[in-house]
């Protein structure tokens, strides 16, 4: 059996190039797996630690529609409920840097909910006297050195992005004297009775809402995780289908010596076990630096669209790390299972024979051109019929490798009415012999198909919503000043003083509520031009902004229309009110719920909205100079003055981050697809001797030969470039159709940008130029001496 294994392992040391091609392909697939898991492990870990902070997980909650006052609080103290009141806010340092803040009473909380060690006795009126004492994990001390802090002290185990300190200190920072978040409720304590009015006990939960709310976006990395392994998967399946057909001679002598079918098997399984290992292990390391790499933009894209906080550095977590390993060994098996097959079940000396293992390949072709219009099928199904966000997935998995399986049956077919239609012998043979290449190519064909049409579809869905995201920024964001005023006082003088400056000064109010059992969130409108001229609308009813004044009306965005299936003129209840749905807004961006009422409804609901933020309506080419004027009037910071270029720059950049790691994996994915190319024609230029020698002895020159091998590797990227664009464009609109209203609950126009499809058709062919470049400088290099050579060997 020793023998038998050397013998096998040979075949390596004489084809370097291959085993370097089997071992670089399976490593870059396990390396993009792992490196977007190793990303989603990160985050998710955060969220269970955000989750856990305070004990949150374990601990039920008292809360309200909104804030609880404190006296209510004080109320229930004294009626005997052991709470403990918390304050939560997201405190606003700069334009980059934000701190949630986390304000706690330390002398009342519960004992699940003590994360930090607070002192006794004097050590503990540093933390509990002004200006106070913050603590956070080291990563967020390091991220806020330089702001206007109170101190800050190093604690582990808080969330990153986390700040901890006194209930007063905290509430005086956030603006929320006399207001509570809500109350957490010491599990070992009786309850005494039932709650008052307008509060409501939420228990404990092990989830996170942030953790929910990404899910889709985290499903969306995996997905694009393993359509990178599939790409890299095909140039593993490439190197061991040719390094089995290369073999064939020696299978056969190896059973004539008596060595079983079984025998064989395992020790071809052995074979591909340890490289799938060594490949995994390399796999891990560069997934590692690619999930190092790619964190920082999507913690930023976290932060940006949900708020949710995740370190930029990454931590080793043996999860991630054993299933890259896993999947990598189970890669390895599937892109051999159907070689291994071919070995096990064809007769003794049919190895040998290259009809038998044509035959049988034809047949795998047949095979799988049905399996390709079962997964079509199995598509046009889902697309009909299919529901929510994992039907979505399986739709785009279906499609994507229904069509790459179906690419060899196309370019075979396309190629053999070349064929018919060629006039001449060199013309028929190029067309025949590049029929007779085509089962060793189809692979990295297929994996170039995926990889361009994930370039296309995810391009297209880019550029589109950046086209749409653009223009309806210019929408939302028509005031050309945003005031956000430090109290209510300021910003009542500040609205005085800009009366006879500005042409309109508009409140910005919301509130949260619920609305058919979720939480959303609720603004109040003005009925002014500004509104009528801009807001962007999807669907409505007549004469909306006449009715949305009148206070019985209501504005709902898209994301609630489409979750819930709610169309202009249906029925709406908030707490306290009910009314219609006059129109249905689009608000892309934003996961959560949201309805907006008319300003005075709105107050007549929650009179106790905060009044500090104005959006100011003044001519453009005087805002600049109105800010000036008011930031030295009133002192306010960049912070309580933002103008509209400002705020949309920031908007845009925090879109420009959130694709970034789309971009860098449709990068990775091309070139990998650019690698199988290079690995099957560096493979198949040492196979394709015995085809060229003849020509060449019958006057074709070896710089011809070369040139007509450069052709043909074009023709076929041409081919699959041209496949490439519709299925692009079709994964496109499933993307912005489906995918994205399942994910996020908005649904965007498609745009198609010509341009790019032909930026990329001349990356497909100067990648496919590059891939065939070393096998054709082979060729016009061989000594005629080589090719004489085959005449004495070839079989």
């Amino acid at each position: 059996m020793s023998t038998a294994l050397a013998a096998l392992l040979s075949h390596w040391r004489r084809s370097p190039l291959q085993l370097a091609m089997l071992l670089l392909g399976l490593a870059l697939a396990t390396a993009l797996w792992s490196g977007v898991q190793a990303i989603n492990a990160e985050a998710r870990a955060s969220y269970a630690q955000a989750a856990a902070t305070l004990g949150q997980d374990r601990l039920s909650r008292i809360a309200a529609e909104g804030p609880v006052p404190q006296e209510t609080y004080v109320a229930l103290r004294r009626a005997g409920w052991r709470v403990s009141p918390v304050v939560e806010g997201r405190l606003r340092i700069d334009e980059r840097r934000s701190l949630r803040l986390i304000g706690i009473d330390p002398l009342t909380l519960p004992a699940p909910a003590r994360q930090v060690e607070f002192g006794e006795g004097d050590a503990l009126l540093p933390f509990l006297t002004a200006p106070g004492l913050i603590f956070a994990d080291p990563e967020t001390l390091a991220r806020m050195q330089g702001a206007e802090l109170p101190p800050m002290r190093a604690a582990e185990g808080l969330p990153p992005g986390t700040g901890l300190m006194d209930i007063g200190q905290a509430q005086r920072l956030l603006g929320m004297e006399g207001r509570i978040s809500h109350l957490l409720l010491d599990p070992a304590a009786p309850q005494p009775g039932p709650l008052p009015d307008g509060l409501r006990l939420i228990p404990p939960d092990s989830e996170s809402d942030v953790a929910r709310l990404t899910d889709s976006f985290h499903l969306n990395l995996t997905a694009f995780g393993l359509l990178s392994f599939a790409v890299g998967l095909f140039i593993v399946h490439s190197a061991i289908g040719l390094a089995f057909e290369q073999r064939r001679p020696m299978f056969r002598t190896l059973r004539a010596l008596g060595v079983t079918a079984r025998t064989l098997i395992g020790l071809l399984f052995a074979e591909l076990l340890l490289f799938a290992l060594l490949a995994g292990a390399a796999g891990l390391l560069l997934g590692y630096l690619v999930a190092a790499l790619l964190l920082p933009d999507v913690a930023a894209t976290l932060r940006g669209l949900y708020g949710a906080e995740v370190p930029g550095t990454l931590a080793f977590r043996p999860g991630w790390a054993a299933a890259g390993l896993g999947i990598a060994l189970l890669g390895t098996l599937v892109s051999s299972a159907q070689s291994l097959w071919r070995v096990a079940h064809l007769p003794l000396l049919a190895p040998a024979q290259p009809r038998a293992w044509a035959v049988a390949s034809e047949r795998a072709l047949w095979r799988q051109a049905m399996a390709a219009v079962g997964l079509l099928i199995l598509a046009g199904v889902l697309l009909l019929w299919g529901r929510g966000i994992v039907a979505a997935f399986v739709l785009l998995a279906a499609l994507l490798l229904g069509a790459a399986l179906l690419l060899p049956v196309l370019l075979a077919a396309l190629l053999r009415g070349a064929q018919g239609l060629a006039r001449g012998p060199i013309a028929q043979w190029f067309w025949a012999d590049t029929r007779q290449q085509l089962p060793g190519l189809s692979l990295a064909l297929m994996a170039l198909l995926l990889a361009l049409a994930a370039n296309i579809g995810v391009g297209t869905m880019v550029s589109s919503f950046r086209l749409t995201f653009t223009g309806w920024l210019d929408q939302r964001l028509a005031f050309e000043l945003y005031l956000s005023a430090p109290d209510r006082d300021t910003a009542d003088r500040v609205v005085r003083w800009l009366e006879p400056r500005a042409e309109a000064v508009l409140p910005i109010v919301r509130a949260e509520t619920e609305v058919l059992g979720q939480p959303a969130q609720l603004y109040g409108m003005a009925d002014h031009p500004t509104y009528r001229e801009n807001w962007p609308l999807l669907a409505e009813v007549p004469g909306v902004w006449d009715l949305l004044a009148g206070g019985d009306w209501a504005l709902v965005n898209e994301q609630l229309a489409r979750r819930e299936g709610l169309e202009p003129g249906d029925p709406i209840r908030l707490p306290g009110w009910q009314g219609r749905i006059a129109a249905v807004y689009s608000d892309y961006g934003n996961p959560s719920a949201q309805v907006i009422l008319g300003l005075d409804r709105f107050f007549a609901l929650h009179p106790e909205a905060e009044r500090r933020r104005y959006g100011i309506r003044v001519a453009p080419d005087r805002a600049a100079a109105l800010a000036e004027e008011m930031r030295t009037a009133f002192d306010l910071g960049d912070e309580g003055l933002i103008d509209q270029a400002s705020l949309k720059g920031f908007s845009l950049q925090v879109f420009e981050r959130t694709f970034a790691v789309t971009a860098a994996l449709n990068v990775l994915t091309l070139g990998v697809a650019g690698l199988a190319m290079f690995a099957s024609l560096m493979v198949l230029s040492g196979m394709r001797l015995p085809q060229l020698a003849p020509v060449w002895a019958m006057g074709l020159t070896k710089a011809r030969l070369a040139r007509l091998e450069m052709l043909r590797t074009l023709l076929l990227a041409a081919g699959t470039m041209a496949a490439a664009l519709p299925l692009g464009l079709a994964l496109a609109w499933v993307l912005l159709a489906v995918v994205n209203v399942q994910a996020f609950g908005w649904r965007l126009p498609m745009h198609v940008f010509p341009l790019d499809w032909l930026t990329l058709g001349t990356l497909a062919l100067v990648a496919a130029a590059l891939a065939a470049a070393v096998p054709v400088r082979r060729l016009a290099r061989l000594r005629p001496a080589d090719l004489l050579r085959v005449f004495a060997n070839e079989r």
